[in-house]
């Protein structure tokens, strides 16, 4: 790891560190390998295949990779939205298809980072979906101040988010960052995409020094698709009381079997994206 990838050493920051696994890795698979890969991941319809993410850290637990962070931006009247890879056609199996995908940051951008537990059948994960982008209060957080500021599909703005250095709860540690639980390109959707945004002091200080979350994080703010890897559960940042347990009560931590995933170590993931379903 290069010095550029972390803190400096007398910060006592965490690390937040760059692409570690990806073509080198791929290259490992052999010919027939990759072949059979390809052969059973690639539909009419959408892609699919070996994808390379970038993610929240799986730090423990059964969970084959982190979650996928969703690059973030700050309008000009403070408002934030995700970032959504522009719209490309391929041809795959002599068929066209339409895929999201763009270079951000260095690192190749797509739809198929959210192509598992089910969501690549979700109508927002369609690459042509209309949506505004913005993340929006799901109406069921577990977090009092969301409860008591944000009205359900209420968009949120950095003014929502002024008290992140200090903020706290009853988990872990005050300061670290604020979170909100949000829902993403979720309008008119049987299902909605789960988000968590956090604005945290720990993310403006690593992008100052890292293509990557310079161009996917702004003023500090960071999110991700909530979506466990392992079974598909939807965990909680700062809620479980028993987090501690696992030295995740500043962690993101998955009752159900006890993953843990940190949003203060971005790194990269290879695994298999599914298949959207044919249209």
């Amino acid at each position: 790891m290069s010095a550029d990838d972390k803190y400096p050493a007398e910060s006592g920051r965490r690390r937040f560190v760059k692409g570690v696994v990806g073509g080198a890795a791929l290259a490992g698979v052999g010919a027939t390998g990759a072949v059979s890969i390809n052969t059973l991941t690639t539909a009419t319809g959408a892609g699919g295949g070996p994808v390379e993410a970038m993610v929240i850290e799986r730090v423990s637990g059964p969970a084959p990779h982190g979650m996928p962070q969703v690059p973030v931006e700050v309008d000009d009247d403070g408002y934030i939205r995700g970032i959504w890879p522009e719209i490309d056609t391929e041809e795959v199996d002599g068929v066209e298809i339409e895929i999201a995908r763009e270079e951000l940051g260095g690192v190749e951008y797509s739809q198929e980072w959210f192509q598992y537990c089910g969501n690549e059948a979700h109508e927002g994960f369609e690459p042509d979906y209309d949506s505004d982008n913005y993340f929006k209060s799901d109406g069921l957080t577990s977090y009092e101040w969301q409860q008591d500021e944000k009205e359900e599909d209420e968009r949120f703005n950095v003014t929502d988010f002024e008290d992140y250095e200090e903020w706290g709860n009853d988990v872990g540690s005050s300061g670290v960052g604020k979170p909100a639980a949000t829902t993403w390109r979720s309008e008119d959707t049987e299902d909605d995409i789960p988000v968590i945004l956090l604005r945290s002091p720990l993310i403006e200080e690593a992008a100052e020094d890292n293509e990557w979350l310079q161009a996917s994080t702004d003023q500090g703010f960071i999110a991700w698709v909530n979506v466990c890897t392992h079974f598909c559960c939807v965990p909680g940042y700062k809620l479980a009381p028993d987090a501690h347990r696992y030295d995740a009560e500043d962690r993101v931590y998955c009752q159900c079997h006890q993953t843990v995933y940190d949003p203060f170590s971005i790194s990269s993931a290879l695994y298999i994206a599914r298949p959207r379903p044919e249209d």
